[in-house]
């Protein structure tokens, strides 16, 4: 049995007060799932801010943030 006659078993027995909720509830998870929007990238996050770091750039950034970074378990 796969999951969609399983639900649709599931859903029939319910009264149908219940089976709204299931509907309204299945609306909202599709909803949600259409809402993802992709993912950006830094550079696509700057493009309108006008900077541009090369990745030599932010290579010796993070060094530099990273070099005297404190350790207590020495």
């Amino acid at each position: 049995m796969s999951v969609e006659q399983a639900i649709l078993e599931a859903v029939r027995a319910l009264p149908a007060e219940k089976q709204q909720e299931v509907l309204n509830h299945a609306s909202k998870l599709r909803d949600e799932a259409g809402k993802k929007s992709p993912f950006k990238s830094v550079k696509a996050l700057w493009k309108d801010l006008g900077v541009s770091l090369s990745s030599e750039e932010i290579e010796q950034n993070q060094r530099e943030m990273w070099r005297e970074f404190p350790r207590e378990d020495i």
